[in-house]
């Protein structure tokens, strides 16, 4: 085989494991920003259950309240 076929296939190898190592860093790096916006989805849904609207919880409360309205109207 010739030097100059060999060159090539050792360069072009060289031009092959190069890519090969960034596109693998690419896919390490898009691994961890997965991670990160998996803990950042969680951590909005906390944050959404935590800040409910409030008529979900105002026909309790407005029972409870009942006596002192009540009391009040009295006065």
């Amino acid at each position: 085989m010739p030097i100059a076929a060999v060159v090539t296939l050792v360069l072009a190898t060289l031009f092959i494991l190069a890519a090969a190592l960034g596109l693998f860093r690419v896919v390490m790096h898009l691994v961890a920003v997965n991670r990160t916006l998996g803990d950042v989805v969680g951590g909005v849904q906390v944050i959404a259950e935590k800040t409910s609207t409030v008529p979900t919880v105002l026909p309790s409360v407005n029972a409870s309240l009942k006596p002192v309205r009540d009391f009040t109207e009295s006065i």
